[in-house]
């Protein structure tokens, strides 16, 4: 197909508003070279130039550092769960049902965009610590939700809480709704119905979610150390280890940290895009 543009005629394909694929490309590269790539880099060199391998061990290997890494990645992988079940519930109420007070609920989903962490942590713990809303109910009974690995977890829920629903909403807007009732009419009943039509075009979405819940959760900081307590070897999330290393001008240690916790979550992610994107290629498939 062609057209007339300015006296020249240009073949449809061929005309695009931006520049072309070099100079948009190489700009691209430049801003995520700039932006990502040379701040990552600049911490690895940083860590390489100032400490020897059994340095490094050393700093990585102490009781507190790993006690830290198991908490940041053990309690981020139990909140974006958490978030993958109940982001997806609420994703499905607010797309499919209309109620009262609709439109305010699915705005209160974007607060922990908008919120500091600091305030976040703070509102946390006026609700889940002991002399709390909530935490005075169920401390007499010996459960305490905040100052401990739970009140990790309550945090990390809260901020990752957006990422799964705003993700899954579109998906569950495009889903045609006739699809469910053809399978309703051959005698499908609604677990069936989700299983075999809804839940293989939610799957690619639902790990994007989960995905980024988990990245924002391993890297979170403000919120957790108001209600996590802070205590060594038990509630001593990775940042903050961090933090301590920097307060101590202790720059190579803060460094090497930052890089094993670049490299996990690196290859978590990895092996996450890669189930993502072997869901889109069955999906893709079975259509066909």
């Amino acid at each position: 197909m062609f057209f007339i543009t300015n006296g020249c005629v240009m073949r449809f394909g061929s005309y695009s508003v931006l520049p072309g694929f070099g100079p948009t490309l190489g700009f691209s590269l430049l801003y995520l070279g700039v932006l990502v790539l040379l701040p990552l880099s600049a911490l690895v060199l940083f860590a390489v130039n100032n400490l020897t391998l059994a340095e490094f061990w050393q700093v990585i290997g102490s009781p507190r550092v790993l006690a830290s890494f198991r908490l940041s990645f053990g309690a981020a992988l139990v909140a974006a769960l958490l978030n993958a079940l109940f982001g997806l519930i609420l994703a499905w109420v607010l797309v499919r049902y209309t109620f009262p007070g609709r439109r305010l609920v699915d705005a209160l989903i974007d607060l922990p965009f908008a919120m500091p962490t600091a305030v976040s942590g703070i509102a946390l713990c006026a609700i889940f610590a002991p002399n709390g809303w909530i935490g005075q109910w169920v401390a007499p009974f010996g459960i305490e939700l905040a100052y401990n690995p739970i009140g990790v977890v309550i945090a990390l829920t809260f901020i990752g809480l957006p990422f799964v629903v705003r993700t899954l909403q579109p998906v569950l807007r495009e889903a045609e709704t006739e699809q469910e009732e053809a399978a309703a009419s051959l005698g499908a009943d609604r677990w069936q119905t989700f299983i075999r039509v809804l839940w293989p075009t939610l799957v690619p979405a639902l790990l994007t979610g989960f995905a980024l819940a988990f990245a924002r959760a391993v890297g979170e900081y403000g919120s957790v150390i108001f209600i996590a307590g802070n205590l060594p070897m038990v509630s001593e999330i990775a940042p903050l280890m961090i933090m301590s290393h920097l307060e101590e001008y202790d720059y190579a240690g803060a460094s090497a940290i930052a890089v094993v916790m670049l490299l996990i979550s690196f290859i978590l992610l990895l092996l996450i895009n890669k189930l993502q994107a072997w869901s889109w290629a069955r999906i893709g498939g079975s259509r066909i």
